[in-house]
């Protein structure tokens, strides 16, 4: 998937706004908290909004209890390869994958944490940190399955990188006659959304 300028994410700790698109996202958990969703649904947001965009998931252990991650990059340039070794952005759903990846988040970048399974780890230097009870925070609404879309909704925020209208957008591409979901999910998002700094 792809379609395009350079630009670098000016992630500071007041704002996470970018002139130009340029992110390298890395999602994060274990098996059932949606992570390929959450890749897939970026990797859409992207498209619908005219960018560049690949997805990579991470199939080997698609299964609940299990560690998943995918890897989505959307920019205003043409995208030489799927693989974001060095992400820009880290959404990180537990505390083993947080351990396991967090060593990879580029200096300047965005780790959104959920606090509800990562708990209140050591962040790194020189990144802007959120750290919000994900989880806690999707059972209040109903369903703790649409933590990844808080998170999706933090980042919507952070970044100002694409507008609410094309991630639900997107969202309804993906969810296409599953309204019940598409209801929930886009609750999600605009819970995450309404998280302030």
């Amino acid at each position: 998937m792809s379609r395009g300028r350079k630009g670098t994410p000016g992630f500071g700790p007041g704002g996470l706004h970018m002139k130009t698109v340029n992110l390298e996202i890395l999602c994060a958990g274990f098996g059932g908290q949606g992570i390929m969703f959450m890749g897939k649904l970026l990797a859409q947001t992207g498209l619908v909004s005219g960018k560049h965009v690949t997805w990579m998931p991470s199939y080997g252990a698609e299964v609940r209890g299990g560690t998943a991650y995918s890897m989505t990059k959307i920019s205003d340039d043409e995208i030489g390869s799927p693989l974001a070794a060095r992400p820009n952005v880290f959404i990180a759903m537990n505390r083993p994958s947080f351990d396991k990846y967090i060593p990879r988040l580029r200096e300047g970048g965005m780790l959104i944490s959920n606090r509800s399974l990562v708990g209140d780890a050591q962040k790194p230097k020189g990144v802007a940190v959120i750290n919000a009870p994900l989880t806690d925070l999707a059972l209040k609404l109903g369903d703790v399955r649409v933590a990844n879309m808080i998170a999706v909704g933090i980042l919507l925020h952070r970044t100002k990188a694409f507008s609410m209208k094309a991630v639900v957008s997107a969202l309804g591409d993906l969810l296409k006659g599953k309204e019940t979901l598409f209801a929930i999910n886009k609750k999600a998002l605009e819970r995450g959304y309404s998280i302030s700094p």
